[in-house]
């Protein structure tokens, strides 16, 4: 891998908006416990069509609010209109949010209106035109590919689509073969692509919570990692420490190599995300 830009390392992690008031209690004892880390930003999803639009907007004024720490709004642009994604701006921009995830997104089962704004590049570009720079902008990255993409060329041209709309930095799908992501990062050099693009990180759970996600992402699972689940079969404890050995490993393999932080898909637990950083040597002060 060539190496990117130098940046001090920085982590952050992924929420998903929660449903019910025990899920959020539950999601307010994570933040708290992952706040300790002083990661750089939570992030929060935002669902199909925007099925979450309320619920993500609350979850990230909360986290502000309670945590001091950036909570940062998927916005997706399928299946909404134009005037209701200059809406959600606005009320991010009022709320003092300063950093989205700009996203295509999905359609919500058995629509099949997309909306006038189809692509990621083209939100983005559409956020840098109402809010010039007042955001900072994440994009997605896919270092194995998108499960949509004809070809890897194209989505290697569809990503660089999204950074001259204007995108500041990048997060990428999680993996687990760390050499996806150096030949991604060098194809995108050769782009001329130098904005950061942080490794996105899934802490293994649960055997069929990893296939069924990975099934949906286009994420490969190593044959030795899914045999090895397989082989713990119900045994969750083993399994959690197996995955957390894999993760380790791989955190510390990308750090090594010039990765310029790590991006947790979290599930809304924090023991796994912990744990991993607590073996790479951050400070989680438990």
């Amino acid at each position: 891998m060539e190496s990117q830009k130098q940046y001090k390392p920085k982590f952050s992690f992924e929420f998903f908006p929660p449903k019910t008031l025990e899920a959020v209690g539950k999601l307010q004892m994570t933040t708290e416990r992952l706040a300790r880390l002083n990661p750089s930003f939570f992030s929060v999803t935002f669902g199909a069509g925007g099925s979450t639009r309320e619920r993500t907007f609350e979850t990230v004024m909360d986290i502000f609010k309670k945590t001091g720490i950036d909570g940062v709004p998927h916005v997706s642009c399928i299946g909404s209109t134009v005037g209701e994604i200059k809406t959600i701006l606005d009320s991010y921009i009022e709320g003092g949010i300063r950093n989205v995830v700009a996203l295509r997104g999905d359609l919500p089962s058995g629509s099949i209106s997309g909306g006038p704004l189809r692509y990621a590049s083209e939100l983005v570009e559409f956020i840098r035109r109402e809010t010039g720079d007042h955001f900072h902008i994440e994009v997605a990255a896919y270092p194995e590919f998108h499960p949509q993409a004809p070809s890897a060329q194209k989505d290697l041209e569809n990503f660089k689509r999204k950074v001259d709309a204007g995108a500041d930095a990048a997060i990428t799908q999680y993996f687990y073969n760390p050499d996806a992501y150096y030949r991604f990062i060098d194809s995108c050099e050769k782009l001329r692509i130098d904005i950061p693009i942080v490794p996105g990180i899934m802490p293994i759970v649960t055997c069929t919570q990893l296939c069924r996600f990975s099934d949906a992402c286009g994420a490969e699972i190593p044959r030795w990692i899914l045999k090895r689940l397989q082989e713990f079969g119900d045994d969750r404890v083993s399994i959690q420490k197996f995955g957390i050995e894999v993760s380790t490993k791989l955190c510390e393999q990308l750090l090594a190599n010039g990765a310029p932080g790590l991006h947790f898909y979290t599930m809304n637990q924090s023991e796994a995300s912990v744990a991993i950083l607590k073996n790479i040597g951050i400070n989680t002060k438990d």
